[in-house]
């Protein structure tokens, strides 16, 4: 039931899909000698570069996602990532609501999230820029709005015809400050290398590879870890609960509870690491809450094993502290499990998945079955309160259970003896 469970959450998380665009060499202002489509956002450049005095002019075509939000391009000097990109930052100002085009430097600072996007005069030598919504003036920022940004740089003369672009967009800017950009893995690739002579891009094709992985790593946390944080931890502590009662049973119960939550461990450990590197292949993008509740999680879960290894004899005076420490950092743990489970599918953008919506039914039975298993020991713990009672009254005798204890109780106040 499990592995079905683990194949149906797996095939269930729906593949990222990477949309590019056509390019054209015609923009609002000039006609250029090539175009490209970008690999991610839609997006697309077309530039005309001239060789003889290593001018480079450009425009990068891009859409909104909000009218509040932004939409930027840039260069970087060293590589194709967003650290150190000297860029170019379209949006509606939060005055007039015209198009405006802010020049910013994405330092470590900036990606880390530690202060806010400042605008500030780029190192590069930067001869020209504009930005326009296509359309012309009369036209109006919303959901999907596409925009030009016009670029005229002078590169060195002794640098080769490859340019590191990066681009990206959010939904929101915070007065002048452009807000964070979304961490999906179409969003934390849209960089790329291109070729000014030959038109290609070296970095397309990595660039995939690195998505592919990506997404894969977060399919498999995702679903490890709502099988094993999500499913088996608290399971294992239904068992421990409601099974441990169950006299027949005598210690079978240990054996099933320990056994459901060292799987549950061990397969919690390996979602966990595989969370830890999915956090070193893209640096700088962290989901602070479910990132903390994890390795609140994890540690819970790691101090409940090694728990195991301290623990007293039913003699021991220390035995009932044992069990209260048990007890609480376990039903932690599961709660902790359980709620970053959801919130892990807020994060991977699947609040509305079949993926959350199997979680959600397999959780609903779990709990089901825990609510008819209380009610059942309210029912025992209640007759047997009752039985108590009249054994104390001495309406039956210590040997008599049940209803059988109340008929020979009956029989024997009515004179009728054996």
């Amino acid at each position: 039931m499990l592995s079905f469970f683990l194949f149906l959450l797996i095939f269930s998380f729906p593949n990222s899909t990477h949309s590019s665009s056509h390019c054209t060499t015609q923009a609002s202002t000039k006609t250029y000698e090539k175009c490209m489509a970008l690999p991610t956002q839609q997006a697309s450049i077309a530039w005309t570069f001239h060789h003889h005095n290593s001018t480079l002019d450009l425009t990068f075509f891009g859409s909104f996602i909000s009218p509040s939000g932004w939409v930027g391009w840039g260069v970087n000097p060293v590589s194709a990532e967003m650290t150190g990109t000297r860029a170019l930052i379209a949006f509606p100002d939060p005055n007039s609501g015209q198009i405006v085009l802010l020049p910013y430097v994405l330092d470590p600072t900036v990606k880390l999230q530690r202060t806010p996007l400042l605008s500030r005069p780029l190192d590069i030598r930067l001869l020209s820029s504009s930005a326009a919504l296509y359309g012309g003036k009369l036209a109006t920022v919303h959901d999907g709005a596409s925009v030009q940004i016009h670029a005229t740089l002078k590169l060195s003369t002794n640098s080769t015809s490859k340019l590191h672009m990066v681009w990206n967009r959010g939904i929101y800017v915070q007065g002048y400050s452009p807000t964070i950009h979304s961490t999906a893995a179409n969003d934390l690739s849209s960089t790329a290398t291109v070729d000014l002579l030959s038109g290609t891009t070296s970095s397309s094709a990595a660039a995939a590879a690195h998505r592919k992985n990506i997404e894969f790593l977060r399919t498999l946390h995702g679903a490890v870890n709502a099988l094993s944080w999500g499913l088996l931890l608290p399971a294992g502590a239904v068992t421990a609960r409601y099974l441990r009662h169950v006299q027949s049973l005598g210690p079978t119960w240990f054996y099933v509870h320990m056994g459901i939550q060292l799987s549950g461990f061990v397969l919690g450990t390996v979602g966990f690491a595989v969370g830890v590197r999915l956090g070193s292949l893209s640096p700088g993008v962290v989901y602070g809450l479910h990132r903390k509740l994890g390795f609140a999680a994890f540690s819970m879960a790691a101090l409940q094993t090694l728990a195991l290894l301290f623990r007293p004899k039913t003699t021991n005076k220390f035995r009932r502290y044992w069990k209260s420490y048990h007890h609480f950092v376990g039903y932690s743990c599961v709660v902790l499990g359980v709620v970053n489970v959801f919130q892990g599918f807020e994060v991977m953008g699947e609040g509305r998945s079949y993926a959350k919506l199997g979680y959600c039914m397999c959780l609903a039975s779990l709990v089901g079955c825990c609510v008819s298993l209380e009610v059942n020991s309210w029912v025992v713990f209640c007759r047997k309160a009752k039985e108590d009672k009249l054994r104390r009254e001495g309406l039956i005798g210590d040997s008599d259970k049940g209803s059988s204890g109340i008929h020979n109780s009956g029989i024997r106040n009515s004179g009728i003896h054996n």
